[in-house]
């Protein structure tokens, strides 16, 4: 069949616009992350010291450091992590490997989507009325963690879900045929070949509520605490509620804006070190399995 010379060139020119312009639209996106990226760490990196990381916050918040904030936000991210990780891991195998498929699971599964990606107010809307004042727990860490918890069990659940998904039918037809049981494949075959994608999704989903601010506005976030929390069932200081207030209210507002940009710089840091930790985990097990 002879191709037509004229609807060659259209086609190649059609291509070489597209290609074009997602090529502009990539790079575009990418300088716009790296000015905002690099906007915060200009403004920010002059006021951080050894004081700025280890001091609490004094004279109105006009002086001092964000030591309180740094451990309140890490608080946060280990509670979240202990609810949300079992809960969310169990979730996904049951939903993979032993709920029958139909329209119920097909629900769930909507619905657990849905659930990723509702305003993180409502969730602490919800952890107000729920875990603040039904449970009792008042304004406090806990409440606050298990709130966090929510928001990002949906991320592990899916994570989970795409992890077994991925695993080859053969590995769990062969375990099963040398006389294992179904929780004998999931635990001792399955879990392990799944876990670096598993730790990964657990990992970016603490990197994203750590940047949270309405849930623990609701829930746990104090205003002004310089001292650290002596239990899980105190008020915190948390690195974005703690950016939010210097930012926009306070005794001097030109002497908070470099704090806010400093508390800004903490705050991206520790989100691309999570990011960074979830690579390297992934690539430990996954090198791990290889070995094996």
């Amino acid at each position: 069949m002879e191709i037509n010379p004229a609807h060659a060139r259209r086609k190649r020119l059609t291509q070489g616009i597209a290609f074009g312009t997602f090529r502009i639209l990539s790079y575009g996106i990418a300088l716009l992350l790296f000015y905002i990226l690099g906007f915060i760490i200009v403004k920010g990196i002059g006021v951080i010291n050894w004081d700025f990381l280890t001091l609490p916050p004094t004279d109105g918040m006009t002086k001092g450091g964000i030591w309180p904030a740094i451990v309140g936000t890490f608080y946060l991210m280990i509670g979240s992590a202990v609810i949300s990780f079992p809960l969310g891991v169990m979730s996904g195998i049951y939903m993979n490997e032993y709920a029958p498929k139909g329209a119920l699971v097909k629900f769930i599964r909507t619905m657990t989507n849905n659930l990723a990606g509702i305003p993180s107010i409502v969730f602490g809307l919800f952890g107000m009325a729920f875990f603040v004042n039904y449970l009792g727990f008042g304004d406090s860490i806990i409440a606050g963690s298990f709130t966090l918890g929510l928001l990002a069990m949906p991320i592990v659940i899916r994570t989970t879900e795409e992890a077994f998904k991925v695993i080859p039918d053969s590995y769990r037809e062969g375990s099963l045929a040398l006389g294992a049981t179904k929780a004998q494949t999931i635990w001792k075959v399955l879990l392990p070949m799944a876990m670096p994608r598993i730790i990964t999704g657990l990992i970016l989903s603490l990197g994203r509520v750590s940047g949270e601010t309405a849930p623990i506005l609701f829930t746990c976030a104090a205003y002004f605490l310089p001292k650290l929390p002596a239990s899980m069932f105190d008020q915190c200081m948390a690195l974005p509620y703690h950016l939010y207030v210097v930012a926009t209210s306070g005794t001097d507002i030109d002497a908070q804006i470099p704090i806010a940009y400093g508390t800004a710089f903490v705050l991206i840091v520790i989100v691309l070190a999570m990011n960074l930790l979830a690579n390297g985990i992934r690539k430990h097990f996954e090198k791990k399995l290889n070995q094996k």
